[in-house]
């Protein structure tokens, strides 16, 4: 696969020079050589996982740990208003 790196470099904002875009070429179709091959595998019958591993998430009781101190922070902003912070409109 041919890659337009000078495009894509110009696409990322980011500057390359002619000799760091001969280093990352070959490197750049090895990666893609290496996604070639998994594309060709056969998973047809392979479940989709979230994770390799057999691990469960582990949950907690959703319970108030912390105190309400809202009063204290909004002391703190410019402007408050029914217990919402005021900020100057950005969108017309």
């Amino acid at each position: 696969m041919s890659f337009d790196i000078p495009k894509v470099a110009y696409l990322a904002r980011i500057a390359m020079s002619e000799e760091e875009i001969a280093a990352v070429k070959p490197k750049l179709e090895n990666v893609m050589a290496m996604i070639d091959d998994l594309v060709k595998i056969d998973t047809t019958n392979v479940a989709p996982l979230a994770s390799p591993l057999e691990q469960y998430q582990t949950l907690r009781e959703d319970v108030v740990t912390e105190t309400d101190q809202h009063v204290t922070y909004q002391k703190l902003a410019p402007k408050v208003a029914a217990d919402l912070y005021l900020v100057p409109q950005v969108i017309e």
